[in-house]
């Protein structure tokens, strides 16, 4: 069985992660938010939220999409990809 995830369902799955990870509130956590320029938000962080999130749909993202990221825009577009890749 093949499961379809919406750009909207992974955006909510990768809000509420980023949120876990940073602490900042999902009303503040805009799609389109630069991540790399909020204060507390470091490399280490970021590389624990990527790894939530390969745990939470199994899958593994290239260290070249990784280091591409910037918000949650982003994000949810590598997940995408990496999803359709797997289901290839």
């Amino acid at each position: 069985m093949t499961t379809t995830h919406t750009a909207d369902d992974i955006l909510r799955t990768v809000t509420g992660i980023a949120t876990a990870e940073t602490g900042i509130p999902e009303t503040e956590l805009r799609p389109d938010l630069d991540l790399r320029g909020i204060a507390g938000v470091d490399s280490v962080r970021v590389l624990r939220m990527v790894a939530k999130i390969e745990r939470t749909y199994d899958i593994e993202l290239e260290d070249q999409d990784v280091f591409g990221l910037s918000s949650l825009h982003d994000v949810v577009t590598v997940v995408g990809k990496a999803l359709r890749e797997a289901a290839a």
